[in-house]
């Protein structure tokens, strides 16, 4: 899976940028078994016409979605997501990995 965050609203161009990164990462990293990458762009604002078009004949699974930040995350959802610290220690532990 290959997810990108765009801190702007989407543009054509992400579209393909994103199908890079993908054909990146099948060509270099996927191993035979593995199930199709795919491929999640982030974006602070989208235009479903414009990521209908940029998206239309691109023949791998992706898929473009407006992100909202939250200063306080509601209580009933603390428990169930990781700190910023345990996302940092998980990143760089992959990083590592690398």
């Amino acid at each position: 899976m290959v997810i990108e965050l765009k801190n702007t609203k989407f543009i054509p161009e992400y579209a393909g940028k994103l199908n890079f990164y993908l054909s990146a990462v099948h060509g270099i990293i996927k191993q035979a078994d593995d199930n199709p990458t795919i491929g999640i762009l982030l974006c602070c604002e989208k235009n479903n016409i414009a990521a209908e078009f940029a998206l239309r004949n691109i023949n791998k699974p992706m898929g473009v979605r407006e992100f909202q930040l939250l200063e306080n995350i509601p209580d009933n959802l603390k428990s169930s997501l990781p700190t910023i610290e345990e996302l940092e220690q998980d990143l760089n532990k992959k990083l590592n990995d690398i």
